[in-house]
């Protein structure tokens, strides 16, 4: 069976554009994910080559070719600036289910964008997608990240125990879940 592409959207919120990533994102990318800083939660370790940015824009435009999801580009209208991406990914359209994920880059944090961000983009999923469940899971360390996954109203189902290593550290992860009937878009 041939996939059905997703037409990935542009979409928009008071103070953010979310958008296709462009090959012109590289250095942005890169800069962020080769922060230690910034990746110290995440489920790999920071990006040492800077073809790793170009490897992850092909990968997104394959997402969205394959069917199977989509990562935007977030900017901050106003500046113009690149603050990090956004993404449903693991779309099975059968179970009517996806995951969501998001980095941001550390001037972007505390700020709001990831909330904002992922509300348009799960509106958008719940919408186009028609989907009942999104998934996320977040490093158990990573309270800034349990809190946005909160405010948007997921619930904390259970802990992977041991389920990243990373440059030989293990850490536990937390998975959340997010059911339409319970989800509460912004008015």
């Amino acid at each position: 069976m041939t996939p059905t592409p997703l037409d990935v959207p542009t979409l928009h919120t008071a103070r953010l554009r979310l958008r296709p990533f462009e090959d012109g994102d590289a250095d942005d990318l890169f800069a962020m994910h080769s922060s230690a800083f910034v990746l110290r939660y995440w489920d790999a370790p920071p990006w040492r080559e800077r073809e790793r940015a170009g490897q992850f824009i092909a990968g997104c435009r394959r997402l969205a070719e394959e069917g199977t999801g989509v990562r935007l580009a977030v900017d901050e209208v106003l500046e113009g600036t690149f603050v990090g991406w956004c993404s449903l990914s693991r779309w099975n359209p059968e179970h009517r289910r996806a995951s969501l994920g998001y980095c941001y880059d550390h001037p972007a944090w505390g700020r709001g964008y990831a909330t904002e961000a992922a509300q348009a983009l799960l509106r958008w999923a719940f919408d186009a997608l028609d989907l009942n469940r999104v998934q996320a899971e977040t490093d158990t360390r990573n309270l800034a990240s349990a809190r946005v996954l909160e405010k948007l109203g997921f619930v904390r189902e259970g802990t992977l125990r041991e389920d990243c290593v990373v440059n030989g550290e293990v850490s536990d992860s937390w998975v959340y879940g997010l059911i339409r009937r319970e989800w509460r878009p912004p008015s």
